[in-house]
């Protein structure tokens, strides 16, 4: 305004832009060149060249109304733009501006693929995390991140819509930043964000690298998450939650049973032409499914003496577990070397970059599940006593434990605890998982070897049957030994 008064100009609007000089498409400048075109004002003044534009398509505009006859002036620097040289004078000081930001931006760019190289994401931290500063891992947030492995857990068994598990978290408490509850949508880009699974994907390039985070869900459990949102690419939210929904199979056709309400009862049928006859009521399978319990519950003394018979098999699982370690060990080294051939097979023009990109991501994948694997086993590492205990606890209760438990819960044991669940016209059929299956075997064979009222020899089963188990784990490392949530 000083430079006004002094030259006797009138200011008749002030134009204020808040985003850089650096970017086009500035409403404020648009703005203040499309008046100027109109005839709005004999001409403008801008502080310096550089505040005026700082890329060579706003600069080649402001020239292009100079040429018009449009009167710019430049308030620091003196410089005339209706003169030869202080038009050359101008030019060189737009480029020089122009090449500055170029640089500028390529330096950051450095400087933030030099942090994705190291395993550490240089934007905001997703929901579910904590910014801690520049060149610093995010972190859990211990408010939000039980929300988010719940979310990726309750999704993964296939029995939510995104919009029924939105609003699910929200009643949960489930808040963004801004205290809004998380709608379909925003829930529909966490779930796929493998940052929560612990490597950072560039959506706008598509790169993906190794974070060095902490993350929030497995590998395994991200995937099936993907699985399971690549088959609902039209889904309609459910009127009715029943308590065995997508649990109950069709022995005939394997498809699921669908729940309806009729006259006061929930009863699962099949709808399939050629299995019209396939009808069950809910109370019927939980009657079978809690005869199945019963088998299963150990009595108190059953417990206490298999925690006697435990230490006999504790050097041997040991051993076995560190012999899975090492085959992991080995096999993420193998892994690392894909990577590096790949690489080199980039640079040498064998593939091409999208031939690249998709096996990269695939073998990132594969490496991240491994060392998610080893890094469990090894905090884990000596802990199987504890594991069996723990089984132990939920057979000295599992009957009662599925009596006193809500909805979710229920779902939660039964998924937990079988591994099929067939209807036949209107019998049920449920098949265990393991180790449930191994030991109902063991412990009602069809020839008497072990007896329920010999807790000594139902201990040493259970801790031989343990061991089997631990032994023939699967290659890959996951024991079958793992915790209960």
């Amino acid at each position: 305004m000083q430079y006004a008064y002094q030259e006797g100009l009138t200011v008749v609007e002030w134009f204020e832009e808040r985003v850089t000089a650096a970017k086009r498409g500035r409403s404020g400048f648009d703005d203040m060149l499309r008046r100027l075109r109109a005839g709005e004002a004999e001409g403008a003044i801008v502080h310096k060249i550089d505040r005026g534009a700082r890329n060579l398509k706003d600069w080649a505009d402001l020239g292009e109304l100079v040429d018009a006859g449009i009167d710019f002036k430049v308030a620091a620097g003196g410089i005339d733009l209706h003169s030869r040289s202080g038009r050359l004078s101008a030019d060189i000081q737009a480029v020089v501006a122009a090449d500055y930001v170029r640089n500028l931006r390529e330096e950051t760019r450095k400087g933030i693929y030099g942090r994705l190289k190291q395993g550490i994401y240089p934007f905001a931290a997703p929901i579910g995390y904590l910014d801690n500063g520049g060149g610093k891992l995010k972190t859990p947030d211990p408010a939000r991140a039980p929300y988010i492995r719940q979310a990726f857990e309750l999704y993964s068994t296939g029995n939510f819509t995104l919009e029924g598990l939105a609003e699910h978290l929200g009643q949960l408490g489930l808040r963004t930043r801004g205290g809004r509850p998380v709608n379909a949508k925003r829930l529909s880009e966490m779930l796929n964000n493998p940052f929560y699974a612990g490597i950072i994907l560039i959506r706008t390039s598509g790169e993906r690298f190794e974070g060095k985070h902490e993350p929030l869900v497995s590998q395994e459990t991200f995937d099936h998450v993907q699985q399971v949102l690549r088959g609902r690419s039209s889904v309609h939210q459910k009127r009715n939650d029943f308590l065995f929904r997508r649990l109950l199979r069709c022995s005939k056709c394997g498809y699921a049973l669908i729940g309806e309400r009729q006259k006061g009862h929930v009863y699962y049928r099949c709808h399939s032409k050629s299995c019209r006859g396939t009808s069950v009521r809910e109370d019927v399978v939980e009657v079978s499914l809690k005869d199945r319990l019963r088998r299963l519950q150990l009595r108190p003394d059953h417990t206490e003496l298999v925690k006697q018979h435990l230490p006999q098999g504790e050097a041997e699982w040991l051993g076995l577990e560190q012999e899975t370690l090492d085959a992991l060990r080995l096999q993420l080294a193998k892994e690392r070397g894909r990577m590096e051939r790949l690489t080199d097979a980039l640079i040498d023009r064998l593939i091409d970059r999208e031939t690249y990109d998709r096996r990269r991501a695939e073998i990132l994948a594969s490496t991240n599940s491994i060392e998610q694997k080893i890094q469990r086993m090894e905090a884990e590492y000596g802990s199987v006593r504890q594991m069996v205990q723990e089984y132990l606890e939920l057979w000295k209760s599992l009957h009662s434990s599925y009596e006193a438990a809500n909805a979710y819960e229920k779902r939660d044991l039964v998924l937990t605890l079988t591994s099929n669940r067939f209807v036949s016209g209107k019998n049920v059929e449920i098949e265990l998982s393991e180790p449930f299956v191994t030991f109902e075997t063991e412990l009602h064979p069809t020839e008497c070897v072990h007896r329920w009222d010999d807790p000594r020899s139902v201990a040493q089963m259970i801790v031989e049957t343990m061991k089997r188990m631990h032994v023939t784990r699967s290659p890959v490392g996951e024991t079958k030994l793992g915790k209960l949530g």
